[in-house]
């Protein structure tokens, strides 16, 4: 318990002083590829999310997702790849390969759909090499290109949102 608190600790540490440090990329392209990442401690409709997206002009083949567990069980089977507390490591590297995956895909939009700060979520998001990131306002300001004022549970204002302003800059 008491090792868990100090890795915590450390992986925040670690994240918070590469936040100091982001460059954002630009990109004048269309959106093509778009990730997720979900928490699934607070928000359990990430199919209506998803379906969301395909109902914008998101190609459903172009939509992978990644969600998060404070606990998995052991014998617990995932339609999605997922990952916890357990696959961090106390450098601030995820020791997992399906998200080491996830992390190197150049998403053309990556959606942080969590709201509240949590290390593993945070270190995910910071180390994708997505080129637009879109969020929740809850969450580090630097983390994210474009922030949006609602919480997890509203994922249809999110998405409607999300689009309205994608449209305006373009970007579908």
């Amino acid at each position: 318990m008491f090792l868990n608190y100090l890795k915590d600790f450390s992986t925040k540490k670690i994240v918070k002083k590469r936040l100091s440090n982001v460059k954002h990329l630009t990109s004048e392209g269309k959106i093509k590829t778009v990730g997720i990442i979900f928490d699934e401690s607070y928000f359990k409709e990430r199919e209506a999310l998803v379906q969301e997206l395909i109902q914008n002009g998101i190609a459903e083949n172009a939509v992978k997702v990644l969600v998060f567990k404070d606990k998995i069980k052991k014998n617990e089977s995932f339609d999605y790849p997922t990952f916890s507390y357990k696959d961090l490591s106390w450098h601030g590297t995820v020791d997992k390969k399906e998200v080491e995956d996830f992390i190197a895909e150049p998403f053309d939009l990556l959606i942080n759909y969590y709201d509240t700060e949590k290390v593993a979520l945070l270190l995910v998001s910071n180390l994708s090499k997505a080129i637009f990131k879109v969020g929740f306002a809850s969450i580090d300001k630097r983390l994210n290109h474009f922030m949006i004022n609602t919480n997890a549970e509203n994922y249809k204002v999110f998405a409607e949102e999300m689009f309205k302003y994608l449209r305006i800059l373009n970007k579908i």
